[in-house]
């Protein structure tokens, strides 16, 4: 079980969008200079965001995105549940034929772990990473425009 890039990248576009809110509404571009990921992979994924109503699109000038709802109602589970990346810790995706068609020995420990990990990242919104001093201290870096790819790699680590 990992966590994709896909559904790392979500997490921190999201989290870039709850940190720059008070901006109006953010690019795919001012997203990816701050976060180093390219715009068309962003495009990708707020495709997804958006249908799973997590952002909205704003057009015309002064466009962008924006959470669709606050930082408080969005929590990570749902970031990563909408890019379709997977929590499953089991072999057998939660279909419990992991073993020619049956039940393993260990699948209800997996189930049990994939089950936490969803509660966990459930339970974490936006507004409570944005509220985070360590994340406060890499937003700042980044705004200041020295954002390097070590800033991202430091960034996802505190996710």
């Amino acid at each position: 079980m990992r966590l994709t890039t896909k559904g790392r990248y979500a997490v921190t576009a999201m989290l870039d969008l709850a940190l720059h809110e008070d901006q109006g509404p953010i690019t795919l571009a001012d997203i990816s200079q701050r976060q180093g990921v390219s715009v068309s992979y962003l495009e990708q994924l707020f495709a997804k965001l958006r249908r799973s109503k997590l952002v909205e699109s704003v057009r015309g000038p002064g466009g962008g995105y924006r959470l669709a709802g606050g930082p408080d109602a969005i929590n990570v589970a749902q970031i990563v549940e909408a890019v379709n990346d997977s929590m499953d810790a089991t072999r057998c995706l939660g279909k419990g034929d992991c073993q020619h068609g049956d039940v393993c020995l260990t699948h209800y420990l997996w189930t049990d772990l994939s089950e936490r990990l969803h509660d966990f990242l459930a339970g974490i919104t936006l507004s409570d990473l944005v509220s985070r001093d360590d994340i406060q201290r890499v937003r700042t870096r980044q705004d200041k425009g020295t954002c390097s790819s070590q800033n991202v790699v430091n960034l996802e680590r505190i996710i």
